[in-house]
């Protein structure tokens, strides 16, 4: 089963409890994988749903702090259930040693030897992370180990 049917199909189960959060949230995503295949005009498949769940989970995370910043507390509580169930359709976190020990086997295998070789790391790695860590910190940890 796909990860696009599985959000289908959680949107029906939603639909059936009257959870409105979820049906919202699950809508929201499906629209988003519906205008990048629109747009592209291609099929998405699941590492191309698992990128666009993972940015808009960035995207509340970041909404989620400006609303704290801003007294409006009601609405970063919103923006935190909704990254619930965002995280809910992502595979399980790396822990920071499997990211380290696959930092490690990637810049072997590239043979990267110093900050100019980062891309090729970092190409090797993404596909591997993808849903599972933050590549931001991913990046940090590459600068610190080629360095």
């Amino acid at each position: 089963m796909t990860l696009i049917d599985t959000l289908k199909e959680e949107q029906k189960v939603s639909m059936r409890a009257k959870d409105k959060l979820r049906l919202g949230t699950i809508r929201m995503t499906l629209a988003a994988v519906k205008q990048r295949e629109i747009d592209e005009r291609i099929e998405l498949t699941d590492a191309d749903v698992l990128g666009i769940i993972t940015k808009m989970v960035k995207q509340r995370k970041d909404a989620a702090q400006q609303f704290t910043d801003a007294q409006r507390q009601d609405l970063a509580d919103k923006e935190l259930a909704e990254i619930v169930i965002l995280e809910s359709f992502l595979p399980q976190p790396l822990t920071a040693d499997e990211v380290d020990a696959l930092i490690t086997q990637a810049i072997a295998a590239t043979g990267a030897a110093g900050m100019q070789d980062m891309g090729k790391v970092m190409g090797v790695l993404k596909p591997q992370l993808q849903g599972r860590a933050d590549m931001g910190k991913v990046s940090g940890l590459i600068k610190a180990q080629l360095s």
